[in-house]
Order: structure tokens, then C-alpha cells, then sequence
């Protein structure tokens, strides 16, 4: 993990408007699938765009799903640090663009951070102000069957997925809030109605 200009960044931030919620989870808890469905009745909150080195996936659209860079153009971000965090998640790295964040927060922007857990507790860090937020799935027999439904991983891919969501798991804990995704209609109003307490509190 890549700390970044730790000072520069807190007094840069003292100043910020915005909420900052970063929502984690093991693959396959439905992270993504919540998050699409809080901005339809959430608008106003935007939701970042990470950098990636992984290899586009069918129906991704790059700058939108993904900012997607190669090793060389990631090893270039690092060395300018323009990375909020950045950690190697399975065979390829990730990373939140740390000028794009400042410049939303301080204009007020509420802000959605998808993260792993090694970027979540980065972020929290060096921004202590940000609401840790942690999606769980049902059981781990339903965890699998949604990998498996994506179709998106072989069968290696998935077992590292488990193995990983197993060590997230245990971490759970220094989240803020946590919320089992065991039925979206629930989980969707219980993530809006954490996020708008949130927003609203002086």
C-alpha cells in the first residue's frame, strides 16, 4: 500500500464539504449491484472511478467502469503519487485517484469509495472523517453460487475469491456499519437510509 503525501493530503482535506463512504465486501456480495441501485434514488452522490490494471471485462466501458492502465502507466501514477491508495488485489492492481477525490469532497460532493478491505482502512487513515461501510452476503454457500453465476472467474479464480473473502471477513468488525445482502429491496434501504442520516448530520 502506498501512503501518499500523508500531510499535504489531511490539511487538504480538513477543509472538506462532502461525505466520503467507502463500501466493502467480499466478491460476489453485491457491492456493485447496491451501489447502482442507491444512485438511482441518490443522484447527487457521485461514484469513483478507479484505476486498474486488470484486463477489461465484456461490457465494461473504460472510463466509466474502470480507468484501465497498463503495468507501465500504473508503475508511472505511483511514482508521481497521484494515488490516494492503491493495493494488488489477485493478479492486478487497483487504485483511487487521490486529485479526483480531493477536488469533489472540497466542493461538497458526496463521494462513494468500492474498495477493497487493505484500501478501505488506507483511506480511513488518512482521511479519519470517512463512514466505513461493510456488504456481507447471506452464507457462504450463496457467496460461491453468485461467482459461480458471473461466470466471470474459472474455478481457480474462485477458490482465490473465497480465500480472500474468508481474510475480509475477518475484518468486518472496524467497519461502521455493516449490512447482510440477503434481499436487495432491504439491503438497497438500509445502505440510502445510513448514507442520507449521514449526509444530513450537522
Amino acid at each position: 500500500m502506498v501512503p501518499g503525501n500523508k500531510s499535504n493530503l489531511s490539511r487538504n482535506l480538513a477543509k472538506d464539504k462532502g461525505k466520503l463512504f467507502v463500501i466493502s465486501g467480499p466478491s460476489g456480495a453485491g457491492k456493485g449491484t447496491l451501489i447502482s441501485q442507491v444512485l438511482k434514488e441518490l443522484p447527487d452522490i457521485k461514484v469513483s472511478v478507479s484505476a486498474t490494471t486488470r484486463k477489461i471485462r465484456k461490457g465494461e466501458v473504460p472510463g466509466e467502469s474502470y480507468h484501465f492502465l497498463t503495468d507501465h502507466e500504473f508503475d508511472q501514477k505511483i511514482r508521481d503519487d497521484e494515488f490516494l491508495e492503491w493495493a494488488k488485489v489477485h493478479s492486478s492492481r487497483y487504485g483511487t485517484l487521490k486529485k479526483w477525490v480531493r477536488d469533489l469532497l472540497e466542493k461538497g460532493k458526496n463521494l462513494i469509495l468500492e474498495l477493497d478491505v487493505q484500501g478501505a482502512l488506507s483511506v480511513k487513515e488518512k482521511i479519519p472523517s470517512s463512514i466505513l461501510i461493510f456488504i456481507l452476503p447471506p452464507s457462504d454457500s450463496e457467496l460461491i453460487k453468485r461467482l459461480q453465476k458471473r461466470e466471470t472467474e474459472d474455478k481457480g479464480e474462485i477458490n482465490l475469491r473465497l480465500k480472500t473473502a474468508q481474510n475480509e471477513l475477518k475484518l468486518q468488525d472496524i467497519y461502521d456499519y455493516k449490512i447482510i445482502n440477503d434481499d436487495l429491496d432491504r439491503a438497497k434501504n438500509e445502505l440510502i437510509s445510513i448514507m442520507r442520516s449521514r449526509i444530513n448530520e450537522e
